[in-house]
């Protein structure tokens, strides 16, 4: 990881641009503008307070060790204030983030030495620690295109909690076609499939993401969930729903392709995002969560040195075998 230091005799630098990182925060723009448009201005609202506390939750431990606030804070961010639900509440939004920042990157050295994925280590923490605040009070997006860029939040009235993870659970059936499109509800930037695909594509294609991780991950969900879908489980919808809805998506491309607590060997980047795959439609059928994606991540973070070394090792033995014949 390049450190940042500042020349001798000029002021030390208060905030790194990484042009990686800024690559992932303009991928996230479409995942932004879906969760206005759907979810009303009170979306932008809560993604601004969850920037700026965790801009200062990280210029508290940086600044004073003569270190600037890096940009992939933003990206943690975003990740995490578009994965929360409209309604949240503001200071369980700023709680999470603070988690997030202090115990899942600042807690192992900062940028660069984190284990596991800040953004979820946050929201693991306040899924678990208020779970009514953040499985209850789902609501209905606008129907009306713009309404929500006029519009804090959908009518009171179209307070729900039905999701489709939810109502699949229930063995109800869910329409492809509001998943696709996302006017459904969910978490605030994740119910748009084509617009995670749009910034998805967009962070491939500038390099600022590793390829293999989010197909690995779409692979090994789509293969579970065919699996599941031909025994005629209960409770698994056809492959293509499944994995529309939910987290899955934006997981896939925005998470799991998260770099520094991912694997490096690209043996270990395929193995790492098919279990993540296939973790997440397992525990979407037989876990009390709905959604999956979250868990799958950090289990798997747990792995990722020992993928690494053991892809390593096995290399060295492979190119020992080779040398020696």
């Amino acid at each position: 990881m390049a450190a940042a230091h500042a020349a001798p005799g000029s002021p030390p630098k208060r905030f790194l641009v990484q042009p990686v990182m800024m690559r992932v925060v303009v991928g996230l723009m479409p995942c932004l503008f879906g969760a206005v448009l759907f979810f009303g201005l009170r979306a932008l609202w809560v993604t601004a307070v969850v920037l700026a506390a965790g801009v200062l939750t990280e210029a508290a431990f940086t600044l004073r060790q003569g270190k600037p606030v890096t940009s992939a804070v933003l990206v943690t961010g975003l990740i995490y204030a578009l994965s929360l639900p409209p309604t949240v509440p503001l200071w369980i939004a700023v709680v999470g983030i603070i988690f997030g920042v202090v115990f899942g990157k600042m807690a192992f050295g900062g940028f660069g030495y984190n284990i596991y994925n800040p953004a979820m280590v946050g929201r693991c923490f306040v899924y678990i620690t208020f779970p009514l605040a953040l499985t209850a009070g789902w609501i209905s997006p606008f129907q009306s295109l713009l309404q929500g860029f006029v519009s804090w939040l959908p009518p009171v009235d179209a307070v729900t909690t039905a999701t489709p993870l939810r109502l699949i659970h229930a063995g109800q059936t869910v329409p492809l076609k509001p998943l696709v499109w996302g006017n459904i509800s969910g978490s605030m930037g994740e119910t748009s499939a084509v617009l995670i695909a749009l910034g998805g594509a967009y962070i491939l294609y500038k390099k600022a993401a590793q390829w293999r991780l989010a197909a690995s991950c779409l692979l090994g969900a789509f293969v579970t969930a065919s699996v599941l879908f031909m025994l005629k489980i209960p409770g698994v919808p056809d492959p293509l729903t499944f994995m529309a809805a939910g987290s899955l998506l934006f997981g896939a491309f925005f998470v799991v392709t998260e770099p520094i607590s991912g694997p490096k060997t690209k043996p270990a980047q395929w193995i790492y995002g098919l279990a993540i795959g296939a973790l997440t439609i397992v525990l979407r059928r037989w876990s009390n969560f709905p959604e999956g994606i979250m868990f799958s991540v950090l289990f798997m973070n747990t792995f990722v040195p020992l993928l690494d070394r053991g892809v390593q090792e096995y290399q060295k033995r492979v190119s020992a075998k080779g040398s020696a014949s």
